[in-house]
């Protein structure tokens, strides 16, 4: 097992990276977790997350947060209406095929109890990794933007789609999957818009039909996030000659894009508060593997990059706990991470083939 003064240096502040040092202090391990965000509230954090028993909830017990957990979550918001798109008739479709437990909480709160549980300083703001770098005695050096480099014997690429870290593991990069979501939102719904909150319900409202669908979700502040799905070419803004920013002319071509589908739900675009935001959806390949290199590894994102259809931020978490306990109880880092990866990387593949397949069902490549 690594020792209490072994160097692991965690690149990403994520919910991945933030579980994996909770468990190490937990068992009195040192960990650096370097983030390049000035701040936790440097940028919004998204939407609501499903917790489900089996994966997030169990790396949550392992941190010793899974009762200050429950006392956040919202039960009431595992709730999940399907409206037929022409009548806004519900339709008798169960929703995504999770565990029965699966509470929603907002992505920010669930970060914010990640960090306040841990020691002060753990997190190291605005520190900008550029890559790594192994040294050639199983230790490795990380880049910073500023100049500066920091040593490990232990460096875990919590970094999202986008890893700096990834490269040194696997040639792979993201690949767009052919829909594109755009997000709007209501504030203040229950007041501000009563109407379509109460269509939305507790939890989440979907209408899908002909390789395209709307997605309403309520967030715990009163927030009401829409996404307009659709396959569509990555670079469909420009052969529309759309500009993303220009926020009534988006409006106009998403209604004309969902043109004959029911007002109340058309609405939801209609109505939105503040502007639209293209999220474009990208995946690793499936699996995504790769040779062990002693010292180094990937988790959430940076390893599995999947379609986000729930299962992403559950696996993060669970990853990080995985790969704490691995350290705390194997003989050493190479064993730890060798057992760690034997672990996650078939469990990764077969969750991102999952989410394909269910992205595909939510929006076939073939309209019908």
């Amino acid at each position: 097992m690594i020792s209490a003064h072994t160097r692991v240096a965690v690149v990403g502040a994520g919910l991945g990276g933030l579980a994996l040092a909770r468990v190490l202090q937990l068992h009195g391990r040192s960990v650096t977790v370097f983030e390049s965000d000035a701040s936790a509230d440097a940028r919004p954090q998204g939407g609501s997350l499903d917790i489900h028993a089996a994966t997030g909830q169990t790396a949550l017990r392992a941190a010793g947060l899974l009762d200050t957990f429950r006392a956040l979550a919202r039960p009431d918001a595992q709730e999940w209406r399907v409206l037929d798109p022409v009548t806004a008739a519900t339709l008798p479709f169960p929703g995504p095929v999770h565990d029965d437990d699966s509470p929603e909480i907002d992505r920010g709160q669930l970060r914010g109890l990640l960090l306040d549980s841990l020691a002060e300083g753990t997190v190291r703001w605005g520190r900008t990794v550029t890559g790594a770098t192994p040294l050639g005695d199983g230790t490795w050096r990380l880049s910073f933007g500023d100049g500066t480099t920091e040593d490990a014997e232990l460096v875990v690429g919590a970094d999202g789609a986008w890893s700096r870290i990834r490269p040194a593991l696997s040639d792979a990069t993201p690949g767009y999957a052919g829909v594109t979501f755009i997000e709007a939102g209501l504030d203040d719904a229950d007041t501000r818009h009563p109407a379509l909150a109460a269509m939305v319900g507790n939890g989440t409202l979907l209408a899908t039909a002909d390789s395209k669908a709307l997605l309403a979700q309520r967030n715990g502040d009163g927030h009401i996030r829409v996404y307009a799905a659709f396959r569509a070419p990555q670079d469909w803004q420009a052969a529309e000659g759309l500009d993303i920013d220009d926020t009534e002319a988006v409006r106009a071509h998403l209604l004309k894009r969902f043109d004959g589908w029911d007002e109340n739900l058309l609405s939801l675009l209609r109505s939105q508060d503040g502007g639209f935001v293209d999220r474009p959806v990208f995946v690793l390949p499936v699996p995504h593997t790769w040779d062990h290199v002693p010292g180094i590894t990937l988790l959430g994102d940076a390893a599995h990059l999947m379609p986000p259809v729930g299962l992403g931020a559950n696996l993060a978490m669970l990853d990080g706990s995985d790969l704490a306990h691995a350290l705390v109880t194997e003989s050493g880092v190479d064993d730890a991470v060798r057992a760690y990866e034997s672990l996650m990387l078939p469990r990764s593949a077969k969750a991102a083939q999952d989410c394909a397949e269910a992205l595909d069902h939510l929006i076939p490549p073939t309209a019908s």
